[in-house]
């Protein structure tokens, strides 16, 4: 019954197979499942922040209110299965305070192969532009506009070097952050957008200079002044279809009224006489995303719109000027300093600061979600975290969820001893988990999955290295790793799904027992001079006698190996997981190896050198830093995975 009903809602295919709804709240990676050709999407950026006010007085003017976070939304995007698509979710811009305008929020994107470059945005270059560790500098002759997202291309620019944030440039010469630390002299340096992107919300106006708002996907509204001011310029830049609208122009004149954010849907209103403006309604999206996003007009229906500006300081006491349909924010009115922030993950502007308060309000993150449709029995593979909703008719899945693996141990800056290797992060797998269309934390089917990181190396001898991060699908959880042990002060071994491995003289830490069963614990590293060899730390195998997944104990010449870890199929290949990372040395000897299942190798022996890093998507622990004359630190954990598959 289930079955048909879905059919004749249009989500269940005729030729069999189910249809998915996948929502990103934060920044993420999608695998594109087997069997997908397409999917339809919806991507919202950030809302901008509302504009600080005069926080002083009545007779200075409240901020304008934020611009929406841009929104874009199509269909039949072509896909590969197999591949990896990065998910990037906008920020909320930050909120204006003292009388200064806000931040523009984050934009928002879908990009990987076989997603050409956006036609809605012309490339960019900088005829003398160099780049300097992270910093990016554009110089010379520059064409078209630099945003943030573009991958960037020149003579020995680093593959795969993306714009993270702007710095003295917003869009023309000036400095930007880059994701890749390298030393590039000075050349033309060319910028694309690939993918699908939407564009942050323009900040509003603040009381001093500049009081326009900026422009975005939808633009901020202008601060109140005495002078006229426009607003943000909205759909900026330009997509097709628009991805937004201009905010709110101010009145120019007494008594003071800034204007309202612009919405997806709708400008935002421009101050008046009769008060300040209110935001731009944003935009209904597809069924597809009727579970997400804020409520529609009235209320009704409870979620589902996206997108709306944020309203601007009101100057009336009792008096809030209302954000847009969509999330937008309220502006604040004359003594309660109470304006609202954007709403989460639906791109809503920031309301702005009133007259006589300093602080406007931060603008709401943004969401992307996708649609599509799978094969019975198909496999999901998360490498972050994402949203996952149960489609009608499934009601049980197999998994494997392994968290991020613990960080391995340092060598400590003096008279140093080998770090421990960092613990596995917790393993677990089963079968027919109960699912439910009507199931999750909100009976709406959506069940969060959660895929940890791995814990940072040690970089004092004060600390072992950080406890990974734990991985969570339904109700199932798996611990993060244990964090390596370090000399000469923390040296036992921290306790996780799998425990890290000891510094001379310290234990290994122990495997959790919330349940137990993810691993095992690290190794001891009783073997002091001459080479103090810390433990491995410890994996995720449970078979063979001594079990193979203990992790190694340090000797005299010896660092200790990882653990090994386990091989699963559920991908359909069969892949190792969750192994732990090998313990370092002091003056030479025998580093330990990382265990099969992504643990990082010990720091090579003979050098002050850091551990190998666990392996990406492995739950694999960190190596163990190794010692010379001066520290070596631990190796970062490899982050965790999961992984489930319908069950017909």
């Amino acid at each position: 019954m289930e079955q048909m009903i879905a059919k004749s809602q249009g989500i269940w295919p005729f030729g069999g197979g189910y249809t998915i709804v996948q929502a990103f709240t934060a920044t993420s990676t999608w695998t594109c499942p087997s069997g997908v050709t397409s999917v339809d999407y919806l991507v919202v950026a950030g809302g901008g922040g509302g504009g600080g006010g005069g926080g002083n007085g009545a007779g200075n003017p409240g901020g304008g209110g934020g611009g929406a976070g841009g929104y874009r939304t199509g269909s039949g995007l072509n896909v590969t299965a197999g591949t990896d698509y990065t998910i990037v979710v906008g920020a909320g811009g930050a909120f204006g305070t003292n009388s200064n305008s806000s931040s523009s929020g984050g934009n928002s994107s879908i990009s990987g192969s076989p997603i050409s470059n956006d036609p809605s945005i012309s490339n960019a270059s900088g005829t003398a532009s160099s780049i300097s560790g992270t910093t990016l500098t554009v110089g010379g002759t520059v064409t078209n506009t630099f945003y943030a997202g573009m991958t960037l291309s020149g003579t020995n620019v680093s593959s795969g070097t993306l714009i993270t944030a702007y710095g003295t440039g917003t869009g023309g010469a000036g400095t930007y952050t880059v994701n890749i630390s390298q030393t590039v002299s000075s050349t033309t340096i060319t910028g694309a957008l690939s993918g699908v992107n939407s564009f942050g919300g323009g900040g509003g106006g603040g009381y001093i200079a500049p009081q326009a708002g900026s422009s975005g996907g939808s633009g901020g509204g202008a601060a109140a002044g005495s002078t006229p001011r426009s607003g943000g310029t909205g759909n900026t830049p330009n997509t097709t279809p628009s991805q937004g609208n201009s905010g709110g122009s101010n009145n120019g004149g007494v008594p003071y009224h800034g204007g309202g954010g612009g919405g997806a849907g709708v400008a935002g209103t421009a101050g008046g006489s009769a008060g300040s403006g209110s935001g731009g309604n944003g935009i209904q999206g597809p069924s597809f995303a009727a579970s997400y996003g804020s409520s529609g007009p009235g209320g009704t229906p409870a979620t589902g719109y996206f997108s709306g500006g944020g309203g601007a300081g009101y100057r009336s006491a009792g008096s809030n000027t209302s954000g847009g349909i969509g999330g937008g924010g309220s502006g604040s009115s004359v003594s309660l300093n109470n304006a609202t922030a954007g709403g989460t993950n639906t791109g809503g502007g920031g309301g702005g600061a009133s007259y006589d308060a300093s602080s406007g309000a931060a603008g709401g993150s943004g969401i992307v979600i996708l649609k599509y449709t799978v094969p019975s029995q198909t496999v999901f593979v998360f490498k972050g975290t994402t949203t996952w909703k149960c489609p009608t008719g499934v009601t049980s899945v197999d998994y494997l969820v392994v968290a991020g693996g613990g960080g391995g141990g340092s060598t400590g800056g003096s008279n140093g001893y080998g770090g421990g290797g960092g613990g596995a992060g917790g393993y677990r797998t089963g079968s027919a988990l109960s699912v439910s269309s009507t199931g999750g934390p909100n009976s709406d089917g959506v069940y969060t999955v959660t895929v940890g990181a791995g814990g940072p190396g040690s970089t004092t001898q004060a600390a072992t290295g950080t406890v990974g991060y734990d991985s969570t699908f339904s109700t199932i959880t798996s611990k993060g790793g244990g964090g390596g042990g370090s000399a000469s002060t923390a040296t036992t071994g921290g306790s996780g799904g799998s425990g890290g491995g000891g510094a001379w003289p310290g234990n290994g830490g122990t495997a959790s027992t919330s349940p137990s069963g993810q691993g095992n614990a690290g190794g001891n590293a009783p073997g002091g001079a001459p080479n103090y060899g810390g433990g491995g730390g410890g994996g995720s195998n449970l078979t063979g006698s001594p079990v193979s997944g203990l992790g190694k104990a340090g000797t005299s010449t010896t660092g200790g190996n990882g653990g090994d870890g386990i091989s699963s199929s559920i991908s359909g290949s069969s892949v190792t997981y969750a192994g732990g990372g090998g313990g370092g040395t002091a003056f030479g000897g025998t580093a330990g190896t990382g265990g099969p299942g992504g643990g990082g190798n010990a720091g090579t022996a003979g050098g002050n050198n850091p551990g190998s890093p666990g392996s990406a998507n492995t739950g694999g622990g960190g190596g163990g830093g190794s010692y010379q004359t001066a520290a070596g630190n631990g190796g970062t954990g490899g982050s965790g995975i999961v992984i489930i598959k319908i069950n017909q």
